[in-house]
């Protein structure tokens, strides 16, 4: 599988990260019955930065929508380069997903993405039943079948996923929780590990937040496995409001910009 900077980072703030060989960690077991922690309509925008200077936006949004006659939530999460950024290297990357109003299981996923020349214009169709996907390369003109995991998730719907079927009210420093993944015509086994509650100064006040550490691979972009940490809200909305990637050379962050359509009230710490 091949992710340019851009493309992980959008990667990781949408799934939290992932990985192809990990130990058994004490799993969190999803809810069989679960309160929606998002609605139609919600959307988030995000600004990626190294140091002063602005490298990306990525935004996300989710809408209600059926398939072949069933309710689905159709996600879409787009990346761009910006400023001088756009000069040097030019991203352009599209994701779509469509999961399960009810189960959470990914149906279609697409990805279209233009990095810096190298360009991907890939479907994938999940059939839960069969354990089975078909990836269209459309690039190629090539269609391929593989075997997948139980539950597989794709790359947008892990995240809405995670934030409606998984309870962290009780959730123990040092836990984990895993994930099966499909992406690029690979299984990935998705492992986060819970390091603690933290409150962070953000551009909308104090925001109490679960602090999380994904496990990524390390080699040409990240320092090593254990990164990149990121913050997510400790309310009902589990959204993310930063990331941190330590890089070979520096580090970059991620913070939410701007959002809309929350399902639950967005929780400041007045004191």
């Amino acid at each position: 599988m091949k992710l340019n900077l851009y493309s992980i980072l959008l990667f990781l703030l949408l799934c939290f990260g992932w990985t192809k060989t990990l130990a058994q960690a004490d799993v969190l077991v999803p809810k069989t019955t679960a309160q929606k922690a998002f609605k139609d309509g919600e959307w988030f925008e995000f600004r990626i930065h190294y140091g002063v200077f602005n490298a990306s936006r990525v935004s996300l949004e989710i809408t209600a929508d059926t398939l072949d006659q069933v309710p689905v939530f159709h996600a879409k999460g787009y990346g761009r380069t910006t400023g001088l950024a756009r000069l040097f290297f030019k991203v352009e990357d599209h994701y779509q997903s469509y999961f399960g109003q009810h189960d959470g299981l990914p149906r279609w996923f697409l990805r279209d993405i233009d990095e810096g020349g190298y360009t991907k214009d890939l479907e994938i169709f999940f059939d839960h039943e069969t354990r089975e996907a078909m990836v269209k390369d459309k690039k190629k003109k090539a269609t391929s079948k593989h075997e997948i995991d139980e539950n597989a998730q794709d790359l947008i719907s892990a995240f809405y996923y995670l934030r409606n079927f998984y309870d962290t009210t009780d959730i123990k420093k040092g836990e984990s929780i895993e994930l099966n993944m499909f992406f690029d015509q690979e299984n990935y086994l998705f492992k986060l590990r819970f390091l603690g509650r933290e409150t962070l100064e953000t551009a909308f006040g104090k925001v109490r937040c679960l602090k999380l550490r994904p496990l990524v691979q390390s080699g040409r972009v990240f320092s090593e496995q254990e990164s990149v940490t990121l913050w997510v809200s400790d309310d009902a909305n589990k959204i993310p409001i930063r990331l941190r990637a330590d890089l070979r050379v520096g580090s970059i962050d991620c913070d939410l910009e701007k959002f809309k359509n929350l399902q639950h009230p967005f929780e400041i710490v007045l004191n």
